[in-house]
């Protein structure tokens, strides 16, 4: 470790652009420390640490949303825009032959869709959020006021404008800093959020357990970070051979290579699509509890204590989401007829595989098995504080989970590799000028 980061600040350039990260890491948190006037902060910063689901909603932001800050709604209207224009492009030809076909313009049309699709939905999404707040009590007192149409007004830009402008530092940081910038800073989130949502697991949970409940927590940690390593970095290789051909007097020599499948195909996509899904009916129901009409009221709070998070049903669903959306995301970002196809017209093959047909359901049947395999592996982490509730019985609930785990471990993974690749090119530059 030592040695890397020497050979890291050996070169200017690259020390330049980490310094760079996280100076514009620095100005995330300080947005998400901005509150918005007219808010008792010090009372919705209590709300979420008694709220199991709004703590979760919380921990994404990094704090911003129990601060009420003007970049409470963080990245995410813009991860949302960038996921619909996913299943866009995959449904509408002619966005499909503009990534396909259109290069690197087609990609800079398609970025700029996304960038557009953000302003209503962070419109929409902040909107939402607010009446959420809006609908909450705390000892009988409203956990956010009521707003003029002038305060409306102020609100929205705002928290328009917040997630705007954290958008543009992400892409900075894409830009002249090393990895993907909207990564790094949901990950930056997370982290500036683990300490409190540890300290309030420790309190909540443990509080006088025995140091063995803490002992096994720890192990417990630890091996969910080895195994999320060791999963991530998993893949199956498809081994194809392409037919080269004759120069000269040289005869024709075939050429190996191979097609990486990754165990965690759609990467952590199908857990942030399922835990949209299922805290929504723990959403309404909290929007819903307090209302005039008691029939609804009470048709909301049977169904906040059926998916309750202490309930088995939430963490049952919240499973079989995961699986279902990672089989829909990676039959999105692989299409198996595609890949056979492009094989074929190169002029390769797969061993002991005839092209075309028979390809095409060799690739889809070695898909679908590591498909199930990684959906389990996901489902596993994104239920694993609903595990560790049922196996130490001291654990009484746990704010920090695998989900988050898996997020940071992911993108800091993906951020090494980046400045690995940039520290073989630099090396590879000095040779060249020697």
């Amino acid at each position: 470790m030592w040695d890397k980061l020497k050979q890291i600040l050996s070169h200017k350039d690259l020390t330049k652009r980490l310094l760079f990260v996280a100076f514009i890491l620095v100005l995330t948190r300080i947005l998400a420390h901005i509150p918005i006037p007219g808010v008792d902060i010090d009372q919705v910063k209590s709300f979420f640490e008694q709220n199991q689901v709004f703590g979760l909603v919380n921990l994404f932001s990094g704090g911003g949303l129990s601060n009420f800050s003007i970049g409470m709604m963080s990245v995410f209207p813009y991860i949302s825009a960038a996921i619909i224009m996913q299943l866009l492009t995959f449904s509408i030809p002619t966005l499909e032959n503009l990534r396909k076909e259109g290069g690197e313009e087609g990609r800079r049309k398609i970025s700029q869709y996304t960038r557009l699709l953000t302003v209503p939905l962070a419109g929409l999404q902040a909107f939402a959020m607010v009446k959420l707040l809006q609908s909450q009590q705390v000892g009988g007192v409203p956990l956010v006021g009521h707003f003029s149409i002038e305060q409306w007004f102020v609100v929205i830009i705002t928290l328009v404008s917040g997630t705007l402008l954290i958008m543009w530092l992400g892409e900075l940081i894409t830009e002249n800093g090393v990895g993907n910038g909207i990564s790094i800073i949901i990950m930056a989130s997370i982290i500036a959020g683990l300490p409190s949502a540890i300290g309030q697991s420790f309190q909540a949970s443990v509080g006088g357990a025995a140091v063995g409940t803490i002992v096994i927590l720890g192990a417990i940690a630890a091996l969910t970070v080895l195994a999320i390593v060791f999963i991530t970095e998993g893949q199956r290789n498809i081994p194809v051979t392409y037919a080269r051909r004759a120069h000269g007097l040289r005869g024709s020599q075939p050429t190996d290579v191979h097609i990486p499948l990754r165990v965690t195909q759609a990467g952590v996509i199908p857990i942030i699509f399922a835990v949209s899904l299922v805290v929504l009916p723990n959403i309404f129901a909290e929007f819903f509890k307090n209302s005039a009409n008691k029939a609804i009221a009470e048709a909301a709070r049977t169904v906040g204590d059926i998916f309750a998070t202490t309930k088995p049903w939430y963490w049952l669903t919240y499973f079989l989401l995961v699986i279902a959306f990672t089989y829909f995301w990676t039959s999105l970002t692989f299409n198996p007829k595609d890949v056979a196809e492009n094989i074929q017209k190169q002029g390769g093959f797969i061993p002991g595989i005839r092209p075309g047909q028979e390809t095409e359901k060799y690739l889809k049947f070695i898909l679908n098995r590591i498909t199930l395999a990684g959906g389990i592996f996901l489902g596993l982490i994104a239920i694993l504080p609903f595990l560790v509730q049922f196996a130490v019985p001291d654990v009484r609930t746990l704010t920090i989970g695998g989900t988050s785990i898996l997020i940071v471990i992911s993108v800091v993974i993906e951020t090494m590799k980046q400045v690995n690749a940039q520290l073989l090119m630099r090396r590879y530059d000095h040779y060249q000028h020697l």
